[in-house]
């Protein structure tokens, strides 16, 4: 019997991200505490630029963006914001979009599933990513048990699985 496996990933859906920050943009246009204080948010390639006049109101349009994330099913893992920093007259805080599997993540992973999953479950680092193999299909859906289970500072997907 051949083995099964699946691919442990960190993506992002672009769509997603586009629309929790078209979300944000109408939502300070219309409210009424942001009204006057220069509040802009916009996205440049994995970069997304949050700023207004004030350090709270800055943060407050941070927290609206947590908040579309969460409504659209994006995890907050992905989105590294910095603190708020001044610019001129006005208050920035810088966000990237994380997406990938550092080598250090994967080997940590890769731990994980050698020191606390099923015996027989092989894990191997291809770039990005991480291919976890069994010939027990109920030992792989134990190896994704067990990492939702886990804090890991970085969003998992499960993909690829046969």
């Amino acid at each position: 019997m051949a083995d099964s496996s699946f691919d442990i990933v960190s993506k992002v859906e672009w769509q997603e991200v586009d629309n929790a920050i078209n979300q944000t943009s109408r939502e300070i246009a219309t409210r009424f505490d942001f009204k006057n204080v220069g509040a802009e948010i916009k996205r440049s390639g994995e970069k997304i630029e949050m700023k207004a006049n004030g350090e709270e109101r800055v943060r407050a349009i941070l927290d609206v963006l947590q908040t579309k994330f969460v409504k659209r099913g994006l995890s907050l893992k992905a989105l590294d914001a910095a603190e708020p920093q001044l610019s001129g007259k006005e208050y920035k805080i810088f966000a990237d979009i994380k997406e990938g599997i550092t080598t250090e993540d994967a080997k940590k992973v890769a731990k994980i599933i050698r020191d606390e999953g099923p015996k027989g479950v092989k894990a191997q680092v291809q770039g990005d990513e991480l291919r976890v193999s069994s010939k027990s299909r109920d030992d792989l859906q134990t190896v994704q048990t067990l990492l939702k289970g886990k804090d890991l500072d970085f969003a998992v997907q499960f993909v690829n699985y046969r």
